[in-house]
């Protein structure tokens, strides 16, 4: 395996990870931070393509590039989503139901692109189910953040229909796929942005170090560490690995936000992740 290459994954996996934690810094709503983050990550993903001497295919593959841009839609949608819930349910709760996301792909993926479903997948997705009850089960008994509950689980099913779009497309992949993916993002929120109160969004000066750090640190500097090796590594340990990310949000969230689980919820999010983990392997 190319050692180089896995540090980069696992490098874009910790950085997004931490993008919680950065977003919670900001002082702006949901979507004026999604909308800042795409901005700067398209910009800077596009001088890293072309610096690459990457081009773009658009013309040449145009039923790919419908498929990219109906996925770029829906991932500037579910980016929305879940930062509205990092800030009604905290970080720790969005992203762990965010990642349910991928168990919907698996399990849903012998309808949607003919893979056998095995007993593991069907195990694996009990499992979360579990967990998300667990994790999730004081709005019922409670009264909880039922609205923080409702975006998290959009964002989880946004990311379903992201991957499902995305990987319909053969021909244009990797870097120019991702490049592509974040600027329809960004023209996603952006018209959402417009339509809801124009383009003014009055910035505070503490603000600004931290939205640089979200747009390029975490989404341009980040999407490239993590398109550019997944040609080198094994497809199982960039699934398994991937779930490093959740699994590092929840440890962040702990030890920088002071975000507090119960017992229950702990065991809730051993159970997303593990179950997860169980339908990949």
């Amino acid at each position: 395996m190319d050692k180089k290459a896995l540090i980069k994954y696992l490098s874009a996996l910790l950085l997004f990870g931490l993008n919680g934690i950065v977003a919670s810094n900001i002082a702006l709503s949901s979507y004026e931070i999604v909308f800042l983050r795409t901005l700067i990550g398209s910009i800077l993903l596009i001088i890293l393509f072309l610096a690459g001497k990457g081009k773009f295919h658009i013309v040449t593959y145009g039923k790919d590039t419908v498929y990219i841009v109906l996925s770029g839609i829906t991932m500037g949608t579910s980016w929305m989503f879940l930062y509205e819930a990092y800030q009604q349910i905290g970080v720790s709760m969005a992203s762990l139901l965010y990642y349910c996301g991928p168990v919907i792909v698996m399990i849903l993926s012998p309808l949607i692109f003919k893979e056998r479903l095995t007993a593991p997948k069907i195990g694996g997705f009990l499992i979360v189910l579990i967990g998300v009850f667990l994790v999730n089960g004081n709005v019922v008994t409670e009264g909880g953040n039922t609205w923080g509950i409702i975006c998290g689980a959009m964002s989880a099913v946004m990311y379903f229909f992201m991957v499902t779009l995305n990987k319909q497309s053969k021909n244009i992949t990797g870097m120019e796929n991702s490049v592509i993916q974040l600027m329809v993002s960004f023209l996603t929120v952006a018209v959402f942005v417009g339509c809801k109160q124009g383009f003014i969004i009055n910035i505070p000066s503490d603000d600004w170090l931290w939205i640089l750090i979200l747009g390029v640190l975490n989404t341009g500097i980040g999407c490239y560490l993590y398109f550019s090796p997944l040609a080198k590594l094994p497809v199982q340990t960039v699934a398994v690995c991937g779930y490093l990310e959740p699994l590092s949000a929840v440890i962040f969230a702990s030890i920088l936000l002071g975000e507090k689980m119960t017992i229950v919820q702990i065991v809730g999010a051993v159970c997303i992740i593990g179950g997860a983990m169980i339908g990949e392997l």
